[in-house]
């Protein structure tokens, strides 16, 4: 396993906490980075995000990324030019001709993780079009409810609050494969995405999934969940450097009341 370590950014492997969890630090974390993935999982680190990519999916386990003004607010010329994964090994990721006829045979889409469309003032923006970002996404989903939540997350941003996005795949029934992929891999059957919105000392959490069946028209309200929902659908665990009781008085709530208040 690789594990790549970006020093421009400060990743840091520090102790073993009291958990036995090695504290992994690096600007894309909020309060701990998810833990729970395979032991070969490959720990990548790029300017404009951070991934746990799993070698048996060949999709990530999570994506990780923070927003602020400083990448959102700008005109950089977007293009998806896309290209592997220069970190991993040809078996562990897939190549832009694996999705040749996944949309006409099966509706998938190249669905970015940390979307190409929240860097738009990053020189790095490009970053994104890695393929160890992208997962098959159904159209409907791709372009209903998750755009519109990728959408919402910059308007959040530009109203002046710096946000952590964390989001990833589930695995919870068999999906058609890409038709002309040549590596072995498993199309994720939905998706999910924490939210964690800081201005000053304040601190709003929101979690959300999606199935791959999402329509175009479903609102992004009636996906909300608690990051507890997530953890126990995902195997993953979040935040777990907080307090134990903030920890779990943060994630059993499903903060609807805020997500209507910043999600049109």
């Amino acid at each position: 396993m690789r594990i790549l370590l970006n020093f421009l950014f400060l990743l840091s492997i520090l102790s073993a906490t009291a958990q036995d969890r090695p504290e992994i630090h690096c600007k894309h974390f909020f309060k701990g980075y998810p833990f729970g993935t395979p032991a070969t999982n490959d720990l990548i680190v790029h300017d404009s995000y951070a991934l746990s990519s799993n070698d048996e999916t060949k999709f990530a386990d999570w994506v990780a990324y923070r927003l602020t003004v400083h990448e959102v607010d700008g005109d950089i010329g977007l293009d998806r030019n896309w290209k592997s994964e220069e970190w991993l090994d040809e078996d562990e990721t897939l190549e832009a001709s694996d999705y040749t006829g996944a949309n006409s045979a099966n509706d998938y889409e190249r669905g970015h993780q940390a979307p190409l469309g929240s860097f738009k003032r990053s020189i790095y923006a490009s970053q994104t079009n890695h393929l160890s970002n992208i997962t098959p996404q159904k159209s409907d989903l791709n372009q209903g409810p998750w755009k519109v939540l990728e959408d919402a997350v910059r308007d959040l941003v530009m109203a002046g609050n710096e946000v952590y996005v964390i989001t990833g795949p589930l695995y919870e029934r068999s999906m058609p494969p890409l038709p002309k992929a040549d590596e072995p891999h498993k199309v994720p059957s939905g998706y999910w995405k924490v939210i964690v919105s800081t201005s000053g000392k304040e601190v709003k959490y929101a979690a959300f999934i999606m199935d791959q069946e999402s329509k175009r028209s479903d609102t992004v309200v009636s996906k909300a969940v608690s990051v507890d929902e997530v953890e126990k659908r995902s195997g993953l665990d979040f935040f777990w450097e907080l307090p134990d009781a903030e920890e779990a008085k943060t994630e059993a709530v499903k903060n609807t009341a805020w997500i209507s208040t910043w999600v049109k």
